[in-house]
Order: C-alpha cells, then structure tokens, then sequence
C-alpha cells in the first residue's frame, strides 16, 4: 500500500548573504517525506543537510533566505509564512527538532521538569498540573527511571544520555507529526549513542511520527534509515531505499562515501577518504559539482549538470555515468559486496563480546 505523503519540497533555492557576497547552501533541492517513514540525509560537512531541514521550521539565520521552490505540509505552502507567529503553530508542534548537543538545547538553571511543561502548558493548553503529569510519562517513555523523583533536578544532574532524552521528551511533547533528528549522537559515546538511536525508533513505532535523521554516520543509516538522500555542494545526488543506496548505489560520491566506512578497514593499510574539497558556493558551479574529485569524471561532467536517471520506482541518481551512452562504469571493489561484508563485520563483533 502507497504511504502518503507528509511534506513535499520542491525546487528549494536557499541563499545566504554573507558581507557583500551571495553563498547559495541549496540548490534546487526535491523531496517527498512518507507517513511514519525514516528518511536519512547524509554527506560530508557542509553539504546542506540541517540549512535544508530548517526551510521546514523557519528557522534559517537571519541572513539566509528561501529564494524559490515551495514545500507543502498539511495543504499548506510554508514559504507562505511571513512572520515568527504564524511558524510557531508549526515549529514544535507539528514540526519538532531534536539538536545534536542536549547542553546547547537546554536551560542550566531551569529543572527539567518546568522545560518539558512550559512546551506543554504553551502549545497543549494544559494547566500546571496537567503539563507535570503528561511531563512525567514523556520521561517515563524516554527511559529516566523514577521520572517522578527526577522532574525538579536541575541538567547538570544528568548525564549527557539523560540530557538528550530530556531533549527528546521535549520534541515530542507535542506529538509531533515530524521529528527532525539532527546528529542526536555526536556528543555521545558510542554506547549511549546506540540507545539512543533505539530509543527514536521505539517512539516512532508507539507515536507514529515520520523522522527525518541527519548524520554523516553510515553506520547510524544502515540501523534506523528506510530511505536516504544523498547530498552534495547543496544538492540531492542520489535518493532510494536503505538497501537500494548501500547494495546498488551509482553515483560516485555515494561510492566515494561507502568506501570511507570505517569498518571495511583492513589493518595496516590506510583508511580511503576522498581527495580534495567540495566547491564553494559563493561561485556558480558549472557541470557536475563533484567532477574534480571524481576519478570516473568525463569531459561533459565538467561542462554541464547532469539530470536526475531514474535507476528504479524508488531509486534515481544525478550522474552523467547512467547515460546509456556512458562508458560502462563497476563500483569500487572495495564496496561490490559490501552486504556480506558488513554481515561478516557484524558476527566478528558478535563473537567478540561474547
């Protein structure tokens, strides 16, 4: 059965005025989100993954600015929007964020009892009572243990798992109908960050929101991901299912990035990690953006932006390279087979924490 579709952005122009200069940080950026899906954006620092996902909430700086396309949510253009009040019926309550450092997106002197109700009490119309109740079951959902006794601590009392499950209770105090998840584990040891990760999944499956998740982790892709969007210099360069873009991907910064995965490490020799910068944005990019660190780059790539070739009902990718009149073009050996390779990595670990 078709999923509906939950937001549509489409032809999204995002320019930032930085001194005298225009940096264009999206270009010409598409998407569809699906009811109750996971859709990751992954791609090198920079690409445009959070600048794109706060077009969603109006949250862009204030030198930045939406300068074409549209992005449709409940029958309604959000660029539209013209003023903070109007995005505030939208941000939080139908669109919630979740930052990648729970000490940045929480109060120091506050308790975190009166953070989770004031979200309530504003957007719920709950009164004070109401709002704790409600506070403590989110708690109780997140997994803080003895929520009750916990309300009034202050952050500091807890561990920065805890605090980002605090972050999290937040955003979905409202119950959103998309939770943005951008880089939720970065400030997290590796441990936490795989309970946190379930965490999302399990809340998504009792409160039926649709996630995005932005990382540069494949890692975290491969577990949480039922699409991924690729991007590059501002652009999607290549969308499909989980599967579709790990096992059958075609455009070569997508190799490019399977081929950094640190496990397909083999020891004593170096890790791949790909040549040279992305372009700047304050240039128009002519042909292909990734061209000059493409070693499969032809002439055309340096000449003319490819279109989207469509690989399958759910697969495209943005590479001269699935032209039918492109050379024939083999992934990297290192990732032809990559799904038994992470299946042999995945036992290797198995085993050695047993």
């Amino acid at each position: 059965m078709n999923k509906a579709i939950v937001l549509s952005a489409k032809d999204i122009v995002v320019n930032f005025k930085v001194r005298s200069r225009v940096l264009t940080a999206i270009r010409h950026v598409s998407l569809d989100l699906y009811d109750g899906e996971t859709l990751a954006i992954v791609g090198e620092s920079g690409s445009g993954k959070t600048v794109l996902t706060k077009t969603f909430t109006g949250m862009l700086d204030d030198n930045g600015t939406v300068s074409n396309g549209s992005i449709i949510f409940e029958g309604r253009d959000l660029m539209t929007i013209k003023n903070n009040r109007e995005w505030e019926a939208i941000r939080g309550i139908k669109i919630a964020t979740v930052f990648q450092d729970p000490m940045t997106s929480l109060n120091p002197i506050r308790t975190v009892g009166s953070q989770i109700t004031e979200v309530i009490i504003k957007h719920q119309k709950k009164t004070k009572d109401q709002a704790k109740d409600i506070a403590i079951d989110l708690m109780s959902k997140v997994g803080i243990t003895n929520a009750a006794s916990r309300f009034n601590d202050y952050p500091f009392q807890y561990s920065g798992g805890m605090r980002q499950r605090i972050v999290i209770a937040i955003a979905l105090a409202c119950n959103p109908k998309i939770l943005i998840c951008d880089e939720p584990t970065t400030a997290l040891d590796v441990t936490i960050q795989a309970q946190i990760i379930e965490l999302i999944k399990q809340l998504q499956k009792d409160f039926g929101f649709t996630t995005i998740y932005i990382t540069h982790d494949l890692g975290v892709v491969a577990s949480v991901a039922d699409k991924v969007a690729v991007m590059y210099a501002g652009e999607i360069v290549e969308y499909g299912t989980v599967e579709e873009v790990f096992y059958n991907s075609k455009h070569p910064y997508t190799w490019a990035l399977l081929s950094s995965l640190p496990q397909l490490g083999i020891k004593g020799e170096e890790l791949f990690s790909i040549p040279g910068t992305p372009p700047s944005l304050y240039n128009e990019v002519k042909g292909d953006a990734f061209a000059p660190r493409n070693p499969f780059a032809m002439r055309i790539d340096f000449e003319e932006a490819p279109p989207f070739f469509k690989v399958s009902e759910t697969h495209s990718a943005k590479t001269w390279l699935l032209d039918p009149r492109a050379p024939k073009t083999e992934m990297p050996a290192a990732i032809r087979n990559l799904h038994e390779r992470i299946l042999q990595i995945v036992k290797f670990n198995g085993e050695a924490h047993e």
